[in-house]
């Protein structure tokens, strides 16, 4: 059983209250727009961090982490990268590879809006966590903790950290 802490768009500024929130958890999963390598650096010496490069991210973050990435946490394909879309609007470049081959659950980011939802024609869970930095559009700056149990996925938790100017 692994607990999951999902973020996404960090754009330069961590909030402290994110590590509190993530102490539970065995693994944090960032779906890109860290912002610079020292937030990535930061959630990483805190917890495993598993991550994907985002469109403001630079060469430091690019040089370390991937566009996208798949792979199976305890019973569950996962896929992870930062401009997804979401269902049935899937970005052009993602959605070949959702439908040849389905994870049980896609992670990403980029909109600022936290979205979660089940894709009932791939059999896939759609997590977008929002945004947790202050850069952007949105009013509610926020994170998602899951767990992972097996082949099953549940305790999924909306975090609110507060407001985007907080």
């Amino acid at each position: 059983m692994l607990k999951i802490g999902l973020i996404s768009d960090t754009h330069h500024y961590l909030d402290p209250a994110i590590l509190r929130h993530f102490e539970s958890c065995d693994e944090i999963w960032h779906a890109g727009d860290f912002g610079s390598i020292a937030i990535a650096n930061e959630l990483k010496a805190f917890r495993p961090l598993r991550g994907v490069y985002g469109n403001i991210d630079g060469q430091d973050v690019r040089s370390v982490y991937p566009e996208t990435l798949r792979w199976q946490s305890e019973g569950i394909k996962v896929y992870m990268t930062h401009i997804g879309g979401y269902p049935p609007k899937y970005n052009p470049t993602v959605k070949p590879g959702l439908l040849a081959d389905p994870p049980q659950l896609f992670i990403c980011g980029h909109s600022h809006i936290l979205k979660i939802m089940y894709d009932e024609k791939i059999k896939c869970l759609h997590i977008n966590p929002g945004a947790a930095g202050r850069q952007g559009w949105h009013t509610i700056r926020t994170i998602v903790r899951l767990t992972i149990d097996g082949s099953n996925m549940k305790d999924c938790e909306v975090i609110e950290l507060g407001p985007r100017a907080s």
